[in-house]
């Protein structure tokens, strides 16, 4: 049975200490936090574990997670590497969805192999989440032996790991923040716009609801571009200018044209070369310069 140890027991990482733990593989060894009191919290919550809160009291683990904030991960891989306890051989990782595992490269000095495992997944209620964690995408990166003892470590606690290319970690949080909290701006965008198109606030919801999610389905089952409707991909250019006339706000108006020339290159052939330009011109931000 592998050892483990946690560094920060925030809602992730006190998460993923009690599956580990939960799934019978692997041992919650050591917990520690700045202040004992949320390191006995966290141990109480996990089941398992021996509550810490200094560098030199972490006993040697098979694994160290560090579920601190991104900005403090660099920070704390130095002190643990500079506190001497990590064993040759150890896996030391991080769950930033962003980050590499390059902000832990003082404990490969120290002979550790490094990491990071990104859940896909959102751990704000830490008993649901330990309770529907399953089958959750895990995205890993970092060397070799590190990611073997990641996707080992993914799967015993009900998650399915894959493997991101060197570099990738940036683009691959940028789509999962694209995914999801820009759609929740461009439903923000798309309610502003109906309102002041004269559409009761009662109705919004009603209105916006089913176009969405049967556009989000059609473009996850067909692909986006099958899925694409609407003005842009009709080549329909004055339709396009009336849309910005009826914009006065410019964040608004901006976001629609750079959403539109996206659009006009995602429609691919099904635009001809005429009718490209026609909407690309209607697009332009020039014409936004009398407003």
């Amino acid at each position: 049975m592998n050892s483990i140890s946690i560094i920060g027991a925030g809602r992730l990482g006190k998460t993923l200490a009690r599956l580990a733990q939960g799934s019978g593989r692997y041992r919650v060894l050591d917990v520690m936090t700045r202040r004992l009191e949320s390191a006995r919290a966290a141990c109480e919550f996990i089941g398992a574990g021996r509550p810490v809160c200094d560098w030199a009291q972490l006993a040697p683990a098979d694994l160290y997670l560090l579920a601190v904030p991104d900005a403090a991960i660099a920070d704390c891989a130095q002190a643990l590497a500079a506190a001497g306890v990590v064993p040759p051989g150890a896996v030391v990782f991080h769950a930033s969805g962003v980050s590499e595992s390059g902000m832990l490269q003082p404990l490969a000095a120290r002979g550790a192999h490094l990491g990071s495992l990104h859940p896909a997944f959102s751990f704000a209620d830490p008993e649901r989440a330990a309770e529907y964690f399953v089958d959750v995408l895990c995205a890993l990166e970092g060397d070799a032996p590190a990611c073997a003892a990641l996707r080992t470590l993914a799967q015993a606690v009900g998650g399915r790991p894959f493997q991101l290319a060197t570099g990738g970690k940036p683009a691959y949080h940028a789509a999962l923040s694209v995914a999801s909290n820009y759609l929740v701006t461009l439903t923000a965008m798309a309610q502003e716009l109906a309102r002041q198109g004269g559409v009761p606030v009662e109705l919004l919801t009603p209105l916006l609801s089913g176009l969405m999610r049967q556009t989000l389905e059609n473009a996850l089952a067909l692909g986006p571009q099958a899925a694409l409707t609407g003005p842009i991909v009709r080549g329909d250019a004055s339709t396009v200018a009336l849309h910005l006339q009826a914009m006065d706000d410019a964040g608004l108006r901006a976001a629609y044209q750079a959403l539109g020339r996206q659009t006009a290159a995602l429609a691919g052939e099904r635009l001809s070369e005429p009718a490209r330009r026609q909407v690309l011109n209607a697009l332009e931000p020039a014409e936004d310069s009398g407003r």
